[in-house]
Formats: C-alpha cells, sequence, structure tokens
C-alpha cells in the first residue's frame, strides 16, 4: 500500500505542474496581443516624435530664411546674384571661360556608335534601335 500513496502522490504532482503549465500557457497566450500591440505603439510614437522634431526643425530655417528675405539688401544681393539684375547706371559684363568643360555638350554612347554617313532619318530609327535592345 505505501507504493501506491507514492505512485498517486506523483501522479498529483505532476497533475498540478501540469495545471500551472496550462494556467501559464493560457497566461501568455492572453498577454501576448497586448504586448505586442503596447511595443507597436511605443516605436510608432517614437516615430511621430522624430518626425515633429524634424518638422520643427525645418520650420525654424524656414522662419530664420523669411527673416532674411524681409530684408530689402538681401533681396537685392540675391537678385544680383541669382537673376544677373542691375541697377540703373551700372553696366554688367559675364565672363565666360573657354576652356570650361561645363560648356560643351556631352555625347551619349548612343551617338557615338552611329554611322556618320546615312541620312538623318535612317540614323534615328538606328538610334531608336540600339537603345531598345
Amino acid at each position: 500500500m505505501v507504493r501506491r500513496r507514492s505512485g498517486s502522490s506523483r501522479r498529483s504532482g505532476s497533475g498540478r505542474a501540469f495545471a500551472l503549465g496550462v494556467v501559464l500557457f493560457l497566461l501568455a497566450l492572453t498577454l501576448a496581443p497586448p504586448t505586442q500591440h503596447y511595443f507597436a505603439q511605443r516605436s510608432q510614437i517614437s516615430a511621430l516624435r522624430a518626425q515633429v522634431n524634424d518638422n520643427n526643425q525645418a520650420l525654424a530655417q524656414a522662419a530664420r530664411e523669411l527673416e532674411l528675405w524681409r530684408d530689402p539688401e538681401y533681396i537685392k544681393s540675391q537678385a544680383r546674384a541669382r537673376l544677373h539684375f542691375i541697377l540703373p547706371g551700372e553696366r554688367q559684363y559675364i565672363v565666360t571661360d573657354p576652356t570650361d568643360s561645363s560648356a560643351t555638350q556631352p555625347t551619349t554612347a548612343v551617338a557615338k556608335d552611329l554611322p556618320s554617313g546615312l541620312p538623318w532619318y535612317s540614323r534615328l530609327i538606328s538610334s531608336i534601335t540600339e537603345t531598345g535592345s
């Protein structure tokens, strides 16, 4: 009879462990989705805060630039630099560098491969067929 009691205590001990395991498993299943939503929302909040910070910095930069544009002297300097405006009575000279490589038109690889002795329409057709392949 002693064996039965020790066997039944083992069974009840393993039953308790099983019940505890089931309860922990159900608890994990219950808590997993809210925990996932919590961390997803925290990362979204962090991303939105970073975006607000970037937008505030851009707004501050735009406000600084607006202050510059309110100055008439800055407007004159920008008109002179960007649009080549001059004041009445002034002469403007634009000096170009003949050795400047940006003034020459770059040729494309397709234009180099085209034969030069063909009429313009044949060259057009061959340029279309070469770029299409």
